[in-house]
């Protein structure tokens, strides 16, 4: 199916970029199901529906297919996956072939066969194919993804079989496996659709319109997919930006692990939609971080944000450190310059202190020219990972006197003895009260979804500090700032740390002087 004039004009995203083709995956009992998913995906902004008759309870083929046809919105892609290739159909190979004949005949726009019983398909053809229909033949490897040599190979055994399209779907043992499927991808004679799943993968999803994909496929609702790591349309439409991608697309993405909560590509890709910047930006689940550098190595990696666990290793990654991040230990940005070297800086300790900062001033922004009011101020921070070493660069910076509590308290010593403060360990942290009106900051991923349960202190302690800080903000209130704030101390919540230290990274990414204002409109909204 060639791209209609209305998909090609201009929608509501602006004009479309790419003719890759958006397909919704339909599974259901029964064919009434399907048919209310077929309308769904057309008013969604599917271009096309893959219908998996293999998840029909009661299936008549002669009734059903027809039926499905003659009431789809959509140009339909028949499916018919038996267990042996990941589906749900166990009854008898050559009654399933005859069903996808039948379906041919019948005027389906796609099928799907998969290689291992396209041979026989073909020699059971009744006749010629016909002309409107286009012949999938897919592989799936549920265990790993294949070397290039073998993914090569595949391909052309797929090619050979009398393909129009080629499909392969390999599993993410790590993300740098993706960069095989996308050389395939952007080498491949045939027009090919190349999936890599889990969500290590996800990325393959997103960007295969920049390396030449036929098709990607969104789920119509979240949890509901029909293969591991599969976006919603909703999703590659309005937080990816999947019309406006094309081959010169820049790739940004969070460096992390966990990485799927982060609210980053909200933000900058809502941003660079609204400036018409010709960027994308994604999660990046990353186990290895010099193995990503390593393999991702092309310009078109533009720029990365780093967050835990990974903003010390990165450090090590880069060609060139500036010298704040070079004393800080930690980066949580970094940018590909035009000869592909690294560099890496640290907005994480502007964003945190400023927001501190404010918070301590109150509503009324006390004018800061009369210097920090963190001055002389016993400042508590709790990690001594990135984001804790730099709070406790930045705090030292306006002169509070700085102490580190850790889990290790050889860490946190380490930490306290290169800044010039005091070391604890995190048990000690409950009766800890020298003095009143302290500073807490927790930079740990204590009481982050899931677990937002967990605080890293007792509230009862909580009352010697006049204000507390949360470096999480998925929940945007923890249990942390609720009994800091039922203990009657100023909270700052993570989400005025995020906006704060992604002005400056945006402004790397991109040239351009960051939308202040729409970044604190669009974290509103969340």
């Amino acid at each position: 199916m060639e791209l209609t004039v209305e998909a090609v004009e201009m929608e509501s995203q602006g004009i479309r970029k790419n003719s890759t083709l958006i397909c919704a995956p339909l599974m259901a009992d029964s064919v009434e199901e399907i048919v209310v998913q077929m309308n769904r995906a057309k008013s969604s902004g599917a271009d096309l529906v893959e219908i998996r008759l293999d998840s029909l309870k009661n299936f008549n083929p002669v009734e059903d297919v027809q039926s499905l046809i003659k009431q789809c919105p959509l140009p339909t892609l028949f499916t018919y996956r038996p267990t042996w290739e990941g589906g749900q159909y166990d009854g008898d190979e050559k009654s399933r072939l005859d069903v996808l004949h039948y379906v041919m005949e019948s005027g389906a726009d796609y099928i799907d066969v998969e290689l291992k019983a396209v041979e026989e398909f073909n020699n059971s053809m009744r006749g010629k194919k016909p002309a409107k229909c286009k012949l999938i033949v897919s592989s799936h490897n549920y265990q790993y993804t294949p070397s290039i040599e073998d993914l090569g190979n595949l391909v052309a055994a797929i090619q050979a079989s009398g393909a129009d399209i080629v499909k392969i779907a390999t599993t993410a043992l790590d993300i740098t496996d993706v960069a095989r499927v996308f050389q395939i991808t952007v080498h491949s004679q045939a027009p090919i659709i190349a999936m890599v799943m889990g969500e290590r993968g996800l990325m393959s999803r997103i960007l295969c319109p920049k390396f030449g994909g036929y098709l990607t496929f969104g789920a119509l609702d979240s949890g509901i997919i029909s293969a591991p790591g599969q976006p919603t349309i909703a999703d590659l439409l309005n937080l990816y930006n999947f019309r406006q991608i094309g081959p010169d697309t820049k790739i940004f993405g969070i460096i992390g692990k966990p990485v799927g909560h982060s609210k980053s590509p909200i933000l900058y890709n809502e941003a660079f939609r609204e400036i018409g910047f010709n960027g994308i930006y994604v999660h990046l689940l990353v186990d290895d971080i010099a193995n990503f550098f390593r393999t991702y190595s092309s310009t078109d990696f533009s720029g990365f944000s780093c967050t835990i666990p990974h903003k010390e290793s990165a450090l090590k990654c880069c060609d060139e450190v500036d010298s704040v991040a070079e004393s800080i230990g930690a980066v949580n940005c970094i940018i590909r310059r035009s000869n592909g070297k690294l560099f890496g800086c640290n907005t994480d300790y502007v964003g945190a202190i400023s927001a501190i900062e404010d918070g301590l001033r109150g509503s009324d922004h006390i004018n800061s020219a009369a210097g920090s009011p963190l001055s002389g101020k016993l400042f508590v921070v709790i990690g001594a990972g990135g984001a804790g070493k730099a709070l406790a660069y930045g705090a030292k910076e306006k002169g509070a006197r700085v102490v580190i509590a850790n889990r290790t308290y050889e860490r946190a010593k380490e930490l306290a003895d290169t800044i010039g403060g005091h070391a604890l360990s995190i048990s000690e942290l409950d009766n800890f009260r020298p003095e009143s009106h302290m500073i807490l900051a927790n930079t740990t991923s204590i009481g982050m979804q899931p677990k937002i349960d967990e605080t890293p202190i007792s509230k009862e302690a909580l009352k010697s500090y006049e204000l507390v800080f949360d470096a999480i903000y998925t929940p945007k209130i923890t249990r942390l700032l609720r009994e800091a704030d039922e203990c009657g101390a100023k909270i700052v919540t993570g989400v005025e740390m995020f906006v704060g230290q992604a002005y400056e990274q945006y402004e790397r990414f991109t040239g351009l002087p960051a939308p202040k204002e729409l970044f604190n409109k669009i974290m509103s909204n969340y």
